[in-house]
């Protein structure tokens, strides 16, 4: 039992150490992937998707002007640095039945450094 809770609490503070090194520059190149649908342009403008312009601390499926899911209206998310890394690792698992088609990003280190990205270029 204390071996699992070592292994457990070493990932959680290399998860915690990857997302204070993330870069947001990565990100932005990172990002390029998402701004098929995403844009961050001021003042907000939705395309296939929504606009990620203020999306830190936003409920999920609020953003005025788009339209969402069921799926992503219900879903009760208020999007953070975990639930943005949860969402961007395996969209269809986390909020299943929602639109957004991308597949999501399989490495860690990608999606820390897009959230870092958006924190920085979102607000």
């Amino acid at each position: 039992m204390a071996r699992w809770f070592a292994v457990i609490l070493l990932v959680g503070l290399a998860g915690r150490a990857l997302a204070a090194e993330a870069d947001p520059a990565k990100g932005a190149t990172v990002f390029k992937k998402c701004s098929a649908c995403h844009t961050l342009t001021k003042p907000p403008k939705h395309t296939i998707g929504p606009s990620m312009v203020g999306i830190m601390g936003r409920a999920a499926g609020t953003a005025e002007g788009f339209k969402y899911s069921d799926a992503m209206k219900q879903s009760k998310i208020v999007w953070d640095e975990k639930s943005i890394d949860a969402y961007l690792k395996d969209p269809k698992g986390f909020i299943p039945k929602n639109k957004m088609v991308f597949v999501g990003l399989p490495k860690e280190e990608d999606r820390a450094n897009v959230i870092a990205y958006l924190k920085q270029a979102a607000e």
